[in-house]
């Protein structure tokens, strides 16, 4: 039950001093506010960091860099080595860590000209790249006509295409829709199956100025059979892809007969390396509004209750009274103890709707300017409300621990005779 006396006892003894009150709780006000929009600015450039990774960030791209170093078996120094077909199938069939293996050719990227592309009277030089049936988040690509490349355009080697929307814009026109007809590249007929618009957060221009097709497609037009420009390595699932990629070179080096030291011949980026670095970044970050959000709870917290020890120096006459007429040490601990978690409480409850509310004007205002490129969607999860909130009942109590244990202690004849 409710005991509404005390708590009508405790407004009366805040309203009376009304400043004293709202300077105290405006340090844990300030603390919770502070943390709010520390970690929803944090989470703003995470969003932004981590939007330039595509969905599959586990993965590695491994290819061939350069020749042998160090003679091994005999073989002499010198050697180039080249990724070829049977390799592909080969790790496919022997390394138990790889799930998905996506073999990549091009022309144009890597050295060379780009193809030039023709439809009608309109024509350009755009980039090739040999692609897979499920890479379309690899190359963080969303289709905005027709269709991705599937796995029956893999397997029969079909002349199909999906091209950029520069691409699109310049040969067929802006919003003319090319699905169907057919494009002439480097003197070679191809149907335009698709259209792809990049998905990256922070989008260059040459990424919708290419032009995809199936790989092996790519690898017999375009005379690439002898050798695999690259390839792309998704781990099995709960294996890190470092792991993977170590697992890929040294099968490589066996097959290939590289000695294991002579690490500049295959050439790799693994991409998940780099989000956890990325991941780890924003962890601390995280930690360190944490740090600098609670330091300044417990400023508030601690002027709770030095005002709090205030408060039980002015009411010892009334505290002596109460304890001669009854009162038990439990009951006036509590009375503190209430007083003291309500101004934390509701100065911290308030910090927290602030912060969240500046968080999502800052959102609309970032949302109607088109986005906020690295600075995406600022926002404190529920989770970590919760979590503030607990924060804010713990200072309170602790708070208010040494002035309820003093005015629990107070003797009723020495209180009942102080001026």
């Amino acid at each position: 039950m409710i005991d509404v006396q005390k708590w009508q006892e405790i407004f009366l003894t805040l309203g009376q001093h009304k400043l004293r009150t709202a300077l105290t709780a405006f340090g844990v006000f300030w603390g919770i506010f502070m943390l709010t929009v520390l970690l929803g600015a944090g989470k703003a450039l995470e969003n932004g960091a981590m939007s330039g990774f595509p969905p599959t960030a586990n993965s590695v791209w491994i290819w061939s860099q350069g020749r042998t170093q160090i003679p091994y078996q005999g073989m002499p120094t010198g050697r180039q080595i080249r990724l070829l077909g049977e390799d592909i199938q080969a790790i496919r069939e022997n390394v138990a860590s790889v799930d998905r293996l996506y073999p990549q050719n091009s022309v144009g990227i890597w050295g060379g000209s780009p193809a030039y592309t023709v439809y009608g009277s309109n024509s350009g030089s755009f980039s090739v790249q040999g692609a897979n049936a499920g890479m379309a988040s690899i190359h963080q690509q969303g289709i905005v006509e027709g269709r991705y490349i599937n796995e029956l355009d893999d397997q029969r080697k079909r002349k199909v295409v999906i091209i950029g929307t520069r691409v699109r814009d310049q040969l067929f026109g802006s919003g003319v829709s090319p699905i169907g007809d057919y494009v002439i590249i480097d003197g070679i007929s191809f149907q335009v199956v698709g259209v792809f618009r990049s998905t990256s957060s922070n989008p260059n221009a040459s990424d919708e100025e290419r032009v995809f097709m199936p790989n092996e497609t790519l690898r017999h037009t375009f005379n690439q059979l002898g050798w695999v420009g690259s390839m792309v390595v998704i781990p099995k699932p709960g294996i890190h892809a470092a792991q993977v990629e170590a697992d890929v070179k040294r099968f490589l080096h066996e097959r290939r007969q590289v000695a294991p030291d002579d690490a500049g011949v295959f050439g790799s980026f693994n991409l998940q390396v780099e989000f956890d670095k990325v991941s780890g970044l924003f962890t601390g970050i995280t930690a360190f509004s944490w740090v600098v959000a609670i330091g300044t709870i417990i400023a508030g917290a601690i002027g709770v209750g030095n005002i709090m020890l205030i408060v039980v120096r002015e009411r010892t006459r009334e505290i002596g009274l109460r304890k001669a007429l009854g009162a038990t040490p439990a009951s006036i601990v509590i009375t503190i103890v209430q007083e003291s978690v309500l101004i934390t409480a509701v100065a911290g409850y308030t910090g927290l709707v602030v912060g969240v509310l500046v968080l999502e004007g800052v959102n609309a205002m970032l949302e109607a300017g088109g986005g906020g490129g690295a600075f995406i969607n600022p926002q404190v999860d529920f989770q970590t409300a919760l979590l503030a909130l607990g924060v804010l009942v713990i200072s309170g109590v602790l708070a208010s621990l040494l002035p309820a244990a003093k005015a629990a202690s107070v003797n009723p004849i020495v209180a009942l005779q102080d001026e």
